[in-house]
């Protein structure tokens, strides 16, 4: 399939999506979005990719909205409508902007429910571009990455459920500096708090975000559907037997599997385990 604001490769059992709109810092774009989706899309459903890499094209991972787009929104169409300037979008509402927010809502939840996630975050990753990855599985920056949930200077408000996610994964104290700051970081303190599992070298950070996904899609598909899920579900159970009862839903589902079975034998046998044979 030919896309405009992707680049596609498939690596063994791995998928690498690239943003590619390098010309503004890979910033969103609804055909960005779409396409990306799109083939997420076609790749959970593809039994020989077990994981998905994303990463950006040119000197950016994703520097958040195009704010180039925002102009209109901040004049009232009622004065344009007094100008004698309004437009057809005023009148019945901007489609596409329409499409748009549907696609941001659903986009955590298609995130937790996606095979295995990796984001390889090769520079800027700011705003949007890092709200659309805290629902990923695993973040590995470049040492030249840059992080910020830069909304609050831009005079909007986090979303895609970030408010929640994003103290799961650094903490109370660390996510409301990032939120109320609204300043960038750069890939150490990232590191240091725990936004990103680890920074490589520039050069060497697709290459281990493929040996990372690679060592994911080795696993039984369907076992790694069921550790996020259960994962997901639990991460505000406050009752630990509810929490363990819904492990065990799990656990009587993969004990009765082909890939325990495929495990076992193979440790019997002293042989190397393959679960997609």
């Amino acid at each position: 399939m030919a896309h405009q604001m992707i680049i596609t490769e498939v690596h063994g059992r791995v998928g690498v999506i690239k943003h590619n709109y390098p010309e503004r810092l890979n910033s969103l774009h609804p055909v960005m979005s779409r396409e990306r989706s799109e083939q997420m899309r076609e790749w959970n459903e593809d039994p020989n990719i077990g994981a998905i890499v994303v990463t950006g094209e040119g000197r950016a991972f994703c520097a958040g909205a195009d704010v180039g787009g925002w102009k209109r929104d901040i004049v009232d169409p009622q004065e344009r409508a007094k100008e004698g300037k309004q437009t057809d979008e005023d009148k019945k509402g901007n489609p596409e902007q329409a499409r748009e927010r549907r696609a941001g809502a659903n986009w955590t939840k298609f995130c937790m429910e996606s095979k295995p996630l990796i984001a390889a975050i090769n520079g800027d990753c700011i705003g949007a571009g890092l709200t659309t990855i805290l629902p990923f599985d695993v973040r590995i920056a470049s040492e030249k990455a840059r992080l910020s949930m830069r909304f609050i200077r831009m005079g909007i408000f986090p979303e895609l459920g970030s408010t929640h996610i994003l103290p799961h994964i650094v903490g109370m104290g660390h996510a409301m500096e990032l939120m109320l700051r609204g300043n960038i970081i750069d890939a150490k303190e990232a590191e240091r708090i725990g936004l990103v599992n680890r920074v490589v070298p520039h050069e060497k950070l697709l290459e281990e975000a493929i040996a990372v996904a690679q060592d994911i899609a080795f696993n039984p598909t369907e076992h790694l559907r069921g550790v996020k899920e259960v994962t997901w579900y639990n991460l505000d159970e406050k009752d630990i037997e509810k929490a363990m009862r819904y492990e065990g839903k799990w656990l009587n589902i993969t004990t009765k599997s082909g890939a325990f079975k495929e495990a076992v034998n193979a440790f019997l046998e002293k042989r190397p385990v393959d679960f997609h044979k």
